[in-house]
């Protein structure tokens, strides 16, 4: 009898548990709600915050926002066996049905909080059979979640007037505080809103929400539910509420964030608060000073060099700015790079072995292939130091070094570094490419200059903590029975989810594997070199900037002075800054030295005001030698002068300086001798400067000192030898495989010119091989060409030769 008894007991409960089961999935829980989407600092607080897409503010609040008195308060307001009920308590009803039929103290409807959150989740009509619903649907929800996620659904859903719905919405849009950082007052305040939300308007009716607010302050404090102390605190706290208008600091990265993470009700990102809303004041009053020259728009980029954590980022000077097109994000803008990739591509050739600080290249005017660069100032000086090119910013040593490297070592090495743009136009980039002559973002720019902080280690920038998110059902949190697919809510459409990955975690979307763009040493050289305090880019009243720290910065103008850029780092911080027009509008005023950098230099204060000057140290890979002080070279025979530079073991070019040659000349210095036909005596020794052809042409052209190897002996057999030595010789005018377009009216003419070593004295000129005339080494020819396809030679006194081929059309 008793085993029968058991088996009806048993088969009742799994019979009732799998009536429970099928009606949990005819009639399934309502959609989860419709979050805010929120944007947060790395501590946690609001940045920027959204209305959800049903115009309302309902801000996700999280579990760990609900303090104790949060609770408390709630709970014994509202439902006192919350945490014993199975989401219906029987006794209220009971009661309540009661008090209800024989009209006996206050009518109820004994609903508990799940019941609450079943009827803010279902809105119905206040029926009886609602209230059967609301029963029906309390249990279910019982069954899905655990208590603590249904209190935190109930803060997320009362209404507090208007379309302000939450604790967390509350206590942002009128204490300015999240819910965890709310007073006993604040607290008790909003947990008697939500009965009266039309009559008890925050703001409105203050009066009579602080004498309820003091009524249940003593009804808990005749509960002991907090300390006296704590209750007399809260009910001297005078209540000083209004309406706030929603956070919007950072606009551009928290629009941006909700378009990359539909659906994510909260977004933790790693700016920091402090950073983003100084740099956002000092950007939009710098910004509001520029009007008058024309400029009208900015951007900053703030890197933390240790996490690299973006922790301040400022798409535009002023984000509802219209006129200006605020709205655009100069921090993702393709814009040209003007000079800002030169550092870095010092630095490859330094790892190449190629060139070193004190090394001296050619500043002369130069054809690359039809290519003509110029200075920024349009003057050459001849040679220059590698340190001194890069300091100023000199265009044609950089072209130089480029061609040498080499466009693709240069372009794979910015694909590397995330240069998305550069990746889609390197099989049409050139040697205009270190000039500004491809598009490049602030993003890309700052990621590569924090590259060079970290000892030219790349990793890319995070915008978002990777633990920020989980969501699941109602946005509450893992599901009790199904925690780990829970169902994500994707109410907050958007355009960009094409590919995204549901419940992906937020992070850069980019791989985090670092890859080595340079070597330490060849980042430390660079750094050394960008570090130094005299140059000619210091802007107008940096002596008021005695305080800033130590920074290595580079400046950069773009071509019709559209874009001006300063990036600088120290041990703890890169900062890129971007000023110029997004409708691409030039200015006279516009440049990386007098526009950009201040602004650069003012968040460097800002961020690190007299910070000690901490600095990387030399790597092991790095070491001293002597060079020649003339041309930076390994001291050759005749090397008197010598200074010290850094140099990359077993990389570093050890040819020897050649700056000056012996040459056996006649004894009044008027025919030089090779050893084939040095006489016996009436000769002696002397040096001879040695300079390039291109630089000792240069040198004449502008009348100064250049002083050229006396003619070689005419009687000797070697004068038209080619193996005789001596520089190369090279055309540096006409451009090889130029087109010209000449007018027959005007008469126009070619220019002739080369570029020959010291010994040279006579060239010869032909056009399609037919001799044109004899000339000076250093004599410019003008001459008519035909027209079509022409051929131009250049042969000299050594018997070297070359020619070129250009197009002339006529008009």
């Amino acid at each position: 009898m008793k085993n029968k008894k058991w088996r009806w007991g048993l088969g009742g409960l799994l019979g009732s548990l799998l009536l429970l089961f099928l009606l949990d999935r005819l009639f399934p829980l309502p959609p989860p709600p419709q979050y805010s989407p929120l944007v947060t600092a790395a501590d946690g607080s609001v940045l920027h915050a959204y209305l959800n897409p049903t115009q309302k503010w309902r801000m996700k609040t999280e579990l760990a926002e609900i303090t104790p008195a949060l609770q408390q308060a709630i709970i014994t307001k509202e439902d006192r066996y919350f945490r014993y009920h199975f989401g219906v308590n029987p006794v209220a009803i009971v009661q309540a049905a009661g008090r209800n039929l024989f009209g006996t103290g206050r009518t109820t409807g004994a609903s508990t909080i799940t019941m609450q959150v079943a009827r803010l989740l279902e809105p119905k009509e206040r029926t009886f059979s609602s209230k059967l619903v609301e029963m029906a649907r309390a249990v279910q929800l019982e069954m899905h979640y655990s208590k603590a996620e249904i209190l935190q659904l109930y803060l997320n859903l009362v209404p507090y007037g208007g379309n302000i719905e939450g604790v967390k919405s509350a206590a942002l849009l009128y204490f300015q505080q999240p819910p965890d950082y709310l007073s006993l007052a604040q607290t008790v305040t909003l947990a008697i809103i939500p009965n009266q939300p039309r009559i008890l308007v925050l703001g409105k009716n203050n009066a009579k929400i602080l004498a309820e607010r003091n009524r249940w302050l003593r009804a808990f404090g005749r509960e002991n539910l907090f300390p006296k102390q704590d209750i007399e605190d809260a009910l001297a706290e005078p209540l000083e509420a209004q309406r706030h208008a929603a956070p919007t600091l950072a606009p551009h990265l928290a629009r941006r964030l909700v378009t990359q993470y539909p659906g994510q009700p909260i977004i933790h990102s790693t700016l920091k608060r402090g950073p983003q809303t100084k740099a956002e004041d000092l950007t939009r009053n710098y910004v509001r000073r520029l009007h008058e020259l024309g400029i009208g728009q900015a951007a900053v980029l703030v890197v933390n060099n240790h996490t690299r954590a973006v922790e301040a980022y400022v798409g535009s000077a002023d984000f509802l700015d219209a006129a200006g097109q605020g709205q655009v994000d100069g921090v993702r803008a393709v814009r040209s790079p003007g000079s800002t990739l030169k550092p870095f591509l010092y630095g490859l050739a330094m790892d190449r072995g190629l060139i070193t600080p004190k090394m001296k290249l050619p500043d002369v005017p130069a054809n690359f292939n039809g290519f003509r660069p110029e200075n920024f100032d349009k003057t050459c000086a001849g040679e220059v130091t590698v340190e001194r090119a890069l300091v100023y910013s000199l265009n044609i040593p950089a072209v130089r070094v480029l061609n040498d490297v080499g466009v693709s070592a240069l372009t794979d090495k910015l694909r590397q570094a995330n240069f998305r743009t550069v990746a889609r136009q390197a099989p049409r980039l050139g040697l205009s490419t270190i000039l500004g002559g491809c598009g490049a973002t602030l993003e890309e720019l700052t990621g590569l200059y924090a590259a060079l902080a970290n000892q030219g280690e790349y990793a890319p920038l995070k915008m978002t903590q990777e633990d920020g998110i989980g969501s699941s059902v109602l946005g509450v949190g893992a599901s009790k029975t199904n925690p780990k697919n829970p169902i994500p809510n994707t109410q907050y459409p958007t355009p960009n989810t094409k590919n995204q990955k549901p419940n992906s975690k937020l992070s850069n979307p980019t791989s985090a594997t670092g890859v080595s763009l340079l070597s330490p040493a060849a980042a430390f050289l660079i750094g050394d070199i960008l570090s130094q305090r005299i140059r000619p880019d210091l802007p107008v009243g940096y002596e008021n900037s005695i305080r800033l720290p130590k920074i290595a910065w580079k400046t950069g103008t773009s071509y019709g002075r559209r874009d001006a850029w300063s990036i600088g780092y120290n041990k703890d911080y890169t900062v890129g800054v971007w000023v110029g027009n997004f409708s691409g509008q030039g200015s006279p005023a516009l440049t990386g030295t007098d526009i950009a950098t201040p602004l650069l230099f003012d968040l460097f204060n800002t961020l690190a005001y007299n910070s000690p000057n901490r600095w990387d140290t030399p790597p092991a890979s790095l070491d001293f030698r002597l060079v020649c002080a003339e041309t930076g070279r390994v001291p050759g025979e005749h090397c008197p002068d010598q200074l010290i530079d850094y140099y990359l073991p077993g990389l570093s070019t050890a040819r020897r300086c050649e700056h000056q040659q012996e040459a056996l000349i006649s004894a009044d210095g008027n025919v030089s001798y090779c050893r084939a036909c040095l006489p016996e005596a009436g000769f002696r020794r002397q040096l001879f400067p040695n300079p390039l052809p291109e630089v000792l042409a240069f040198r004449e052209s502008q009348g100064l000192p250049a002083q050229r190897l006396p003619p070689h002996n005419p009687t000797c057999r070697l004068v038209h030898d080619t193996d005789a030595p001596g520089q190369a010789l090279a055309i540096t005018s006409p451009a090889a495989n130029a087109e010209y377009v000449l007018s027959r009216g005007e008469k126009q003419e070619l220019l002739l010119s080369c570029a020959a070593g010291s010994e040279v004295r006579q060239v010869f000129w032909y056009v399609n091989d037919r001799f044109l005339r004899a000339a000076r080494a250093t004599e410019r020819v003008f001459f008519r060409p035909p027209g079509g396809a022409v051929k131009i030679s250049c042969a000299d006194d050594h018997g070297r030769n070359v020619d070129v081929q250009v197009l002339v059309e006529e008009l």
